[in-house]
């Protein structure tokens, strides 16, 4: 288990200008990063740490502040960075805490809804996103591309197949498998959003007010429906959520079949990252979309 050291816990009270915290509190349930709520005389914060070589939570602040830029905040909240140290290699990020509580999902799936279409109306040109990033443990690659099959397919399907276990899928599979995505989104015409890249259950919730929060994004230019497809993959949703989203974004003809497609994505990730068992999803999902 990381510790926070005494030269990280004096710089950080020297970046916020405060004296040594009250608290210091590790925090359990993240697979990357350590964690903890530190806690001054007049705030909390939720600090995270971390000590690999890539700069993941660099990342993560980029996003954050990408996100807040169209969030409607009577509706959804994306927790503010309030800091960001870089302390001999290791990265330090300090984020507002939000008091999580049990609420219906109407205001997380409206305030989703508001946030996709607020970037929508921003009038992005191109599919992508300016830097490197991760997923997971993943590299999440950069640039920018025209359209959206060729962003889904050279960002983010090829690199993942690049690092796949050669035995999982032959190459003539996967040239089939990238033919099929090709054919069926080519018909649908996708709604270019900043989307939160990552959005599990486990990486949302609800406030003590009712308001939709998301945090720990991986974000990027994309289809609004990669989000929507990605709650779909380990649950956790209400029908209430999906209700207030689907006011904004009716669902659209062939969803049922780019929720696979979109989620392939996810599971060669998940592959890639543990192994076991994702290979043998990895297998289904390919024939799923081979026989669409």
């Amino acid at each position: 288990m990381q510790k926070l050291s005494p030269i990280e816990v004096s710089e950080i009270c020297e970046e916020l200008g405060e004296a040594y915290p009250k608290s210091i509190k590790q925090v359990h349930g993240g697979d990357i990063h350590s964690a903890w709520q530190i806690e001054f005389s007049n705030k909390k914060l939720f600090l995270k740490k971390n000590d690999r070589n890539k700069k993941f939570l660099e990342f993560e602040k980029y996003c954050i502040q990408n996100l807040r830029r169209y969030i409607n905040q009577k509706n959804l909240f994306v927790p503010d960075v309030i800091a960001y140290k870089n302390i001999k290699n290791v990265e330090i990020l300090l984020i507002e805490w939000i008091e999580m509580q049990n609420f219906n999902q109407k205001k997380l799936g409206k305030g989703l809804g508001e946030m996709h279409l607020n970037s929508t109306e921003s009038n992005p040109k191109l599919f992508g996103y300016p830097v490197k990033g991760f997923i997971g443990l993943t590299d999440q690659k950069k640039g920018w591309e025209n359209n959206w099959i060729d962003c889904f397919l050279n960002l983010r399907i090829i690199p993942q197949l690049s690092i796949l276990k050669s035995n999982v899928l032959d190459k003539e599979t996967i040239n089939k498998v990238k033919e099929k995505i090709k054919k069926e989104l080519l018909k649908h015409k996708p709604i270019n959003s900043l989307v939160h890249g990552d959005l599990w259950s486990g990486n949302v919730g609800t406030d003590k007010n009712g308001k939709g929060v998301i945090f720990d994004p991986a974000s990027w230019w994309a289809d609004n429906e990669v989000d929507i497809a990605m709650t779909k993959l380990f649950g956790g949703f209400e029908k209430e959520f999906y209700g207030e989203y689907h006011k904004i974004f009716p669902i659209k003809e062939g969803f049922d079949k780019r929720i696979i497609i979109y989620n392939f994505y996810h599971i060669l990730n998940h592959a890639n990252m543990f192994g076991g068992s994702y290979f043998n999803q990895v297998k289904n999902y390919a024939k799923s979309i081979l026989n669409m």
